[in-house]
């Protein structure tokens, strides 16, 4: 089995979206998983500190790539991969309410949104699991500092031993590498990652529903639900 990934720019079940695809790999030797990037994906693998188990699930050869935004061109020319039926499906997990909207209304002017337009041209089944369905949901967020905690010590090791120098009175997130030693190095408990409760927009739910109306596409509420007879 050919399967295409698509990552786009949410934190919200992007670890359970890493989970399944491994699970996936670990029960079956012969899966293959090319891996697609948006830009605010890559920022956001990155700051969950996901790079390298990405690489575990697709690990360079042929079909088994991972493909960056940043690196394909504005053409993206391996989207046209689709075209030619080199994958069975494409899965789009986790899909921000932007990637979308942008679906919903036939814009392709990212990886994988270009990558959803091209699977469903070539009629390769396309499953996305959006981020904002309905209602409100729980996200587990990014390394921070809490202000109120901090200490602004003269010498703060979080600072000094940070490896990607992203620590300042803040945690910088394009810098981050998701590593969490900082978060051990910090004697008070300043820097923590957490939760947050986030409320779908009545525009990003009404996107939803349009994309589950398209012709090629399946809109599945969360990893986990995938069923087992596409996987």
């Amino acid at each position: 089995m050919k399967i295409a990934w698509g990552i786009t720019g949410a934190g919200h079940f992007l670890r359970e979206s890493v989970d399944l695809l491994k699970d996936l790999k670990q029960k079956n030797n012969h899966l293959k998983v090319t891996t697609f990037l948006s830009r605010a994906g890559e920022e956001v693998v990155r700051m969950y500190g996901l790079e390298d188990e990405l690489k575990t699930i697709s690990n360079g050869e042929y079909l088994e790539e991972l493909f960056p935004e940043s690196g394909q061109g504005a053409s993206v020319p391996k989207a046209g991969r689709f075209l030619l039926h080199k994958y069975d499906f494409l899965i789009v997990t986790p899909a921000t309410s932007n990637s979308v909207a942008k679906i919903a209304h036939g814009i392709a002017d990212t990886l994988v949104t270009n990558a959803v337009a091209q699977a469903v041209k070539g009629s390769v089944p396309v499953y996305i699991v959006p981020v904002d369905i309905a209602g409100t949901i729980e996200s587990q967020m990014p390394y921070f500092i809490d202000r109120e905690i901090c200490m602004k010590c003269e010498f703060c090791p979080p600072q000094e031993q940070c490896k990607k120098n992203a620590i300042t009175d803040q945690v910088q997130l394009l810098e981050c590498s998701g590593c969490g030693e900082c978060v051990k190095l910090c004697s008070y408990g300043a820097i923590q990652g957490g939760m947050a409760k986030i409320k779908v927009r009545d525009v990003d739910s009404g996107n939803v529903q349009i994309l589950n109306k398209l012709e090629g596409i399946t809109v599945i509420d969360k990893p986990q639900s995938f069923p087992d007879s596409i996987l």
